[in-house]
């Protein structure tokens, strides 16, 4: 009967785990380019796909793709174990922060290229 106790909570504890990285998959916004972001309002969601350039440090980076760059904030959470180059096309998901001076983009998420 312990057995079975067990078993059944490990079953469940995997199906609740597996759950917690589920998501929606299928078409979202679609991918802008750098230019058309640094004309978006603020807090306006954003997919980018380009290559991450540079590091700036204090989670910054060097954002390019072929209309230009914009710096990219990136928290050390949402990189989620992956690790780029700059040879590397990566996907990033987030929003345009506006502020009197200057346009960055914060991501939520980021991912390579398949």
């Amino acid at each position: 009967m312990k057995n079975a106790t067990f078993v059944s909570a490990l079953v469940l504890s995997f199906a609740i785990a597996g759950q917690a990285f589920a998501g929606f998959q299928g078409p979202g916004l679609p991918t802008s380019t750098v230019a058309q972001a640094l004309e978006m309002s603020d807090d306006t969601p954003v997919v980018l796909e380009g290559t991450i350039e540079q590091s700036l440090g204090d989670e910054k980076y060097m954002f390019k793709d072929a209309s230009g760059s914009v710096i990219v904030e990136i928290d050390d959470e949402d990189w989620r174990g992956i690790t780029v180059t700059p040879k590397d096309t990566v996907i990033i998901n987030g929003e345009v922060d506006k502020d009197m001076f200057k346009t960055k983009i914060d991501a939520d998420s980021i991912s390579i290229k398949k």
